[in-house]
């Protein structure tokens, strides 16, 4: 894969909302490649073993915030402990099915976060961000 491909790494324990996630974003075609994690734990293990190849790194994290063991928010803060040549290049939205304000209002105040979006995923949302 060369450096200006983009991936997107989905991060989600509900496998139906990954599967649809996956198909929308190989529809859309906005990314060259999609990496798909059950769990913010395995999700974080990756990018740490990749660190030093950027091309198999994310460019975008699509991120669920309610998951059982490590939810959204606990990863982002193992993610900004990341190193920032990582962090700089690549963004996060997280996706949500909630409405909880509490959710949100952490989510928009996150400095890694560029957006809330909601479940089921809108391609149209996402390209705006893109």
């Amino acid at each position: 894969m060369s450096n200006n491909q983009q991936m997107v790494m989905l991060v989600d324990d509900n496998i139906i909302d990954l599967t649809i996630s996956s198909k929308l974003i190989q529809f859309s075609k906005l990314f060259d490649e999609i990496i798909v994690f059950q769990s913010g734990d395995e999700a974080l293990n990756y990018i740490k073993t990749n660190l030093k190849q950027p091309n198999l790194l994310p460019r975008f994290i699509l991120l669920d915030i309610q998951m059982p063991e490590m939810d959204g928010f606990e990863f982002l803060n193992y993610y900004k402990k990341l190193p920032t040549s990582f962090t700089d290049k690549c963004q996060i939205a997280m996706l949500s099915s909630t409405l909880d304000f509490g959710d949100i209002n952490k989510a928009e105040a996150n400095h890694y976060v560029v957006k809330l979006l909601r479940k089921p995923l809108s391609t149209t949302e996402l390209q705006k961000l893109l």
